[in-house]
């Protein structure tokens, strides 16, 4: 575990881009949107079900898809966003003065690209909200509308040079299985079934912007969506606080009395914290061992039993037991899928 990154390693259940696959796949023949899964090692069909999926997965479908289907937004969205959209929003914001003309700026422009929806700023005592209002009877895409609210959160960050914190998220749809990989993707507390899709901002954390080069530009676009797609917080959430140190940890330490000292909570807080997350500390820790595993079967040829004993098992037949129940599938049918 000590050769794991800082910042903990996370996977999404396929389902969280069922959507988003769903899109690409009508606006390619079959040959070509198999090629895209392929060259994205992605399967071509879900079939193993609790399949996982990597963040270099989705980024590398994300870079592909948006060049080769001429539609930065692969389909999400009833008009297709042509080319060198992004890079004409960036050059735009980068200009604010401040986050909040930088988020008034990103409403104005997704305004003249968007038909079926449309952003308004609404100005409340202690936040700013990024409100995307529907303009037909269209059906919510609801990774179209994660991924467009990402990326108000993403390009914020970019411009502050620091993650930005967020008050709260709400999604106009209803609250789907895969709940749990919305806490990856946003710092701040989700909610469903809201009138409308939002994001809210602290306006005490709106401050001026940092200047940005036409090269800090430039490595944004190359890099994307992998700049901020995914939130870079150890802190935004108790849970992915408890992950980051579970994750800096031996699994001889990883147990709840030592993280909660190492919080600086004691274990009936941290408990109750979770809880309000909705999760527990088990279900943290089982996570991170399934996203670990998952990688190490992803990459090396590292066998079966030593990822076993790198995850804290005692016995390999424990982790093939667990990692069905994670998976539904076993570590040797997962490893031989990718």
């Amino acid at each position: 575990m000590a050769n794991e990154p800082t910042i903990p390693f996370s996977t999404v259940s396929r389902d969280l881009i069922q959507d988003w696959l769903e899109a690409l796949r009508s606006l390619c023949n079959e040959d070509h949107y198999t090629s895209l899964l392929e060259r994205s090692d992605l399967p071509r069909h879900g079939g193993v079900s609790r399949q996982r999926v990597t963040l270099d997965q989705i980024v590398r479908l994300y870079q592909l898809a948006a060049v080769e289907t001429g539609d930065e937004m692969m389909g999400l969205w009833s008009r297709p966003i042509r080319p060198r959209a992004l890079q004409h929003l960036l050059t735009s914001v980068r200009e604010s003065t401040s986050l909040s003309s930088a988020l008034y700026r990103f409403s104005t422009f997704w305004n003249l690209l968007l038909d079926d929806y449309q952003f308004e700023l609404v100005d409340a005592d202690d936040t700013i909200s990024l409100r995307l209002e529907a303009k037909t009877n269209a059906t919510v895409q609801r990774f179209g509308h994660l991924l467009i609210l990402k990326l108000a959160h993403g390009i914020l960050s970019w411009l502050a040079r620091h993650e930005v914190v967020l008050e709260h998220v709400d999604f106009a749809f209803a609250c789907p299985p895969f709940e749990e990989d919305y806490a990856v993707i946003f710092p701040a507390p989700v909610t469903f079934d809201a009138s409308a899709t939002s994001i809210h901002f602290f306006k005490a954390v709106l401050g001026p912007v940092s200047t940005r080069s036409t090269e800090d530009l430039d490595r944004f676009l190359e890099n994307a969506p992998h700049d901020w797609i995914f939130t870079r917080s150890q802190e935004h959430t108790q849970s992915l606080r408890v992950r980051a140190y579970l994750n800096q940890s031996s699994w001889e330490d990883a147990h709840l009395a030592g993280t909660a000292q190492a919080l600086n909570m004691t274990p009936r807080t941290i408990i109750r914290k979770l809880e309000a997350d909705g999760t527990s500390f088990r279900t943290i820790k089982d996570a991170l061992r399934r996203d670990i595993a998952i990688r190490r079967l992803q990459v090396g040829e590292v066998s079966i039993e030593a990822i076993a004993l790198d995850v804290g098992f005692s016995s390999a037949a424990s982790f093939h037991k667990a990692f069905h129940r994670w998976t539904g599938t076993t570590p040797s049918t997962y490893r031989r899928r990718y």
